[in-house]
């Protein structure tokens, strides 16, 4: 948080602009479209809605599969369900840990032979960095399949130069407070359809009709809109983004360089990204000293938070009666899981802070004397 933030937020305040609907909300549309490159955007109360609302004006329901990454956060599986439709969960490959394109393709040619395609795809852009579009893109236009793009932890990535969340029909973010940006708790869902974004909009507001001067209603609709007081903190936000991304990325280049020699390397970048650099996470080798948890623990005990990497959809009880496509013998989203852990990444760390990180991680996996 920063002055302008506190700014924002007492402007809407001050002006009796709380509920969820204000020039901030307004601003905060406009500042973020231009930001990513959309033509229309809608600030929501959560990631989750976006993609609720997304699958529902993809008309998602009932009897319907969609696939999903299953290298993720629940968030992103847990609205599949909300529409009466069933998750389909597919394995990353190993270059960047993202949606695996031939597993994608091998599964959707196996539903088209079933004569049962997916009503749509929801790659999601992990730890920041985007998942490979050109490829998944053509796989879903061959069979005319929309794509739903969780970018929900990737604002400011690039693919190829283009902003993450602009790949599918409808892209979805998330600002959470563990974001790169924060509005305390919100989302934003942009496209490239008006008449989608409009009906988002519709939809996030109970589905409030203004032809009659009362209330009516005549289809379903949600309390999903962003506030007036949240979206003046996104906004202030918004305004700091590229220095955010600057920083994460030189704390991974820090981790980087402080680990060679180590036995683990760091979430792998391909030629085609520009990641935000979110979440640094180190992927331990098998003859590491320290198993994942072990190292969280150890860290944990000197004041340094640190997590496993996502634990895989088709692994969590609640999705376990569901399918799951891995990309070969061995699933790699697990192995992922198994070896993954997510270190300190804020892009208000300190040097010294960043420092005591790094020290605290080689001490647990070299040799060193510490």
């Amino acid at each position: 948080m920063s002055p302008k933030e506190r700014e924002y937020l007492l402007d809407a305040f001050d002006s009796n602009w709380i509920a969820p609907l204000g020039p901030h909300v307004d601003a905060f549309e406009r500042d973020f479209a231009a930001n990513v490159g959309a033509k229309h955007a809608v600030a929501l109360s959560s990631g989750t809605a976006a993609i609720h609302l997304g699958l529902k004006l993809l008309d998602v329901g009932p009897g319907d599969e969609v696939i999903v990454s299953s290298l993720t956060f629940s968030a992103s599986a847990n609205p599949v369900t909300y529409v009466g439709a069933t998750p389909v969960f597919v394995d990353s490959n190993k270059a960047t840990w993202n949606m695996d394109p031939q597993c994608l393709a091998d599964e959707i040619a196996d539903c088209a032979r079933r004569n049962k395609l997916p009503k749509a795809v929801i790659p999601v852009d992990l730890y920041g960095q985007c998942a490979d579009f050109d490829a998944i893109l053509e796989i879903c236009a061959k069979y005319e399949i929309p794509v739903l793009e969780d970018a929900a932890e990737a604002l400011g990535a690039k693919y190829h130069g283009r902003s993450a969340g602009m790949f599918g029909t409808i892209g979805i973010y998330s600002f959470n407070g563990n974001k790169i940006i924060t509005t305390s708790g919100g989302g934003m869902a942009v496209a490239r359809d008006k008449a989608l974004t409009e009906k988002i909009r519709f939809l996030s507001t109970q589905a409030k009709e203004t032809d009659a001067p009362y209330y009516l209603h005549r289809e379903l609709g949600f309390n999903y809109r962003m506030s007036n007081i949240c979206a003046g903190i996104g906004r202030a936000q918004l305004l700091d983004l590229d220095r955010r991304i600057a920083r994460r990325k030189e704390i991974y280049e820090y981790y980087e360089r402080a680990f060679e020699g180590l036995p683990g390397r760091l979430l792998p970048i391909p030629e085609y990204a520009g990641p935000n650099y979110w979440l640094s996470v180190i992927f331990l080798d098998k003859d590491a000293p320290l198993a994942p948890q072990q190292l969280c623990d150890a860290l944990e005990a000197q004041n340094i938070e640190a997590r496993r990497a996502w634990n895989p959809m088709h692994c969590q009880p609640v999705f376990a009666q569901h399918a799951y496509v891995k990309a070969g013998e061995r699933s790699n989203s697990e192995a992922f899981f198994e070896r993954g852990v997510c270190l300190p990444s804020g892009s208000g760390m300190t040097d010294a802070e960043l420092e005591r990180v790094a020290e605290a991680v080689i001490c647990q996996l070299s040799t060193v004397n510490c």
